[in-house]
């Protein structure tokens, strides 16, 4: 099977983007810049502090990204990045830490289905669900999984 990472696009400000996301989420950064690529020389200065390629990744994630955009980037509304917990406070806490200058769309509330979930558009325009299941890890087609 294949593994799925994501990767967010974004506009000139891809390094502050996954600055925030590392201070929320932890992980290792490497960010590969226009200028430190062999197409650096070949772009305009104003281009060169741009990220080309940005990699955050820990045990558990993996969030790419690129300031390498169409002139006419838009935001979606047609997915979400999904983060599945281990605890209620580490929940609470990134919730907290990724809504910071966002909108909280959908506070975090205990669900029907034996779940902690709540969702969020970041102070970038990305949207983000959380969930933290309080059942044990059952076969349920509803749920965190």
């Amino acid at each position: 099977m294949a593994q799925l990472n994501s990767y967010l696009t974004f506009n000139g400000n891809c390094r502050d983007a996954m600055l925030f996301y590392k201070a929320c989420l932890g992980g290792e950064l490497e960010l590969q810049t226009i200028a430190d690529s062999p197409i650096g020389e070949e772009l305009p200065e104003k281009m060169k502090r741009c990220i080309l390629h940005a990699t955050l990744k820990s045990d558990t994630l993996t969030i790419m990204g690129s300031d390498m955009a169409p002139e006419n980037l838009t935001k979606g509304n047609a997915f979400s990045m999904m983060l599945t917990f281990d605890s209620e406070e580490e929940t609470r806490k990134v919730y907290a830490d990724l809504s910071k200058d966002g909108q909280a769309t959908h506070p975090l509330e205990r669900t029907f289905y034996g779940a902690l979930f709540g969702n969020l558009t970041d102070k970038f325009g990305h949207q983000w669900m959380l969930c933290y299941s309080y059942q044990e890890k059952k076969s349920l087609s509803v749920g965190c999984n």
